[in-house]
């Protein structure tokens, strides 16, 4: 299971939001082996990372946090879509081919909140 942390408020509005979230995910390593990323928005206030246990999509591609195709959104996510094949096709489908990164159900997850 993914590890994920953030903070909102505080520290997060400042430069080392980036640094203190890192730190946050290092002590939870064992959650999720296969990477880590952050992602902060001092002016927001959000400070973001996770832990990656790759289940779906192994390549970097499938790396979290991750940003939406057009930057609006932003989400750290631990689960599994079991149709995201369904509604990948779903989405290409009803918007038109869309530019996908990867394989991951969360990609399709953060294609379905934009469409």
């Amino acid at each position: 299971m993914c590890g994920i942390v953030g903070i909102m408020g505080g520290i997060a509005a400042t430069s080392s939001g980036a640094a203190s979230v890192r730190r946050m995910a290092d002590t939870i390593r064992h959650r999720g082996p296969d990477g880590e990323g952050a992602w902060t928005d001092p002016e927001a206030g959000i400070a973001l990372s996770q832990r990656r246990l790759a289940i779906i999509d192994l390549s970097s591609a499938g790396a979290q946090p991750m940003i939406s195709h057009s930057g609006r959104y932003v989400i750290v996510f631990n689960g599994e879509i079991y149709n995201h094949r369904e509604m990948r096709t779903a989405l290409d489908r009803d918007i038109g081919a869309f530019s996908w990164h990867g394989h991951s159900d969360t990609e399709v997850f953060l294609a379905a909140v934009e469409a």
